[in-house]
């Protein structure tokens, strides 16, 4: 083990934000807010509204922390940046979210390398206060900790990237976002829903292990699910012999379909 999570926090010290840094979370803010509003979950839009965060600055960890106790008996804890695996896999399987506290610059609001208040808070938080996600974020920790024993972590990462990062759900009203990375994208967004140029494939547990992803472009496959009931109980399993069946075959690429999977076209 690395360390523990009380190695890593710091305090937010939410009064020390500037203006400036105020006033990047509102035009961030009400730039997402016309692009999800026909895009985002059902499940995201309730939980942001519940949250209360809103446009007019930077939230304050201690309020969105004891709405999302109430709600579901997670907390939000301030980290500096990233953390190790073992914190980071601890830290969920406690339903402690770990968030920074910086915002972007100006000049990075289309695009920042490593996660900021932004893209933790606006895009992961307000899916926490809907119980059957705030459980399966509990379990993925769980399943980290028992995934760093058995060496397996690159093919746990990608279920993480598919879903809780960029995730795609099937609903009435068609196909929505539910996963941060998208959320917290303007470009994302459009390319993931809208773009023809994309895969969206329905979700199955081991493709989406067995499929590589890129960090620095838009995604070129998505992984669509039918409820979050059905994400819950497709990963609740025990993912030792699946992690065994899932290493001796080949990776895929995030270019090609495989034959007679189910894909979803261009919203």
């Amino acid at each position: 083990m690395s360390g523990s999570l009380k190695d890593h926090t710091v305090e937010q010290n939410w009064p020390a934000y500037t203006e400036d840094e105020h006033a990047i979370w509102r035009l961030l803010f009400e730039r997402q807010q016309k692009l999800l509003k026909r895009r985002a979950c059902r499940e995201y839009l309730d939980g942001l509204q519940g949250l209360g965060v809103a446009a007019h600055g930077i939230p304050d960890f201690r309020r969105l922390s004891d709405i999302l106790d109430r709600a579901t008996g997670w907390r939000i804890a301030p980290v500096a940046g990233l953390v190790p695996d073992d914190v980071f896999f601890a830290c969920l399987a406690s339903r402690r979210f770990p968030s920074t506290c910086f915002i972007r610059r100006a000049d990075q609001l289309d695009y920042l390398q490593e996660p900021d208040i932004f893209h933790d808070v606006y895009g992961h938080v307000p899916m926490l206060m809907n119980p059957v996600f705030a459980d399966y974020m509990q379990a993925y920790g769980e399943g980290g900790l028992k995934a760093q024993r058995r060496n397996a972590l690159e093919l746990l990462a990608r279920l993480y990237w598919y879903t809780v990062e960029f995730g795609l759900i099937d609903t009435r009203h068609g196909l929505r976002v539910y996963g941060a990375g998208i959320m917290s994208s303007p470009g994302e967004i459009e390319h993931s829903l809208t773009s023809p140029a994309p895969l969206r494939i329905g979700f199955d547990l081991r493709r989406v292990l067995r499929t590589v992803y890129e960090i620095d472009d838009f995604q070129r496959t998505y992984f669509v699910i039918d409820s979050f009931a059905q994400l819950f109980e497709q990963t609740a399993q025990d993912f030792s012999p699946i992690y065994e069946q899932v290493s001796r075959l080949p990776a895929c690429t995030p270019d090609r379909a495989l034959p007679g999977e189910r894909q979803f076209p261009a919203g």
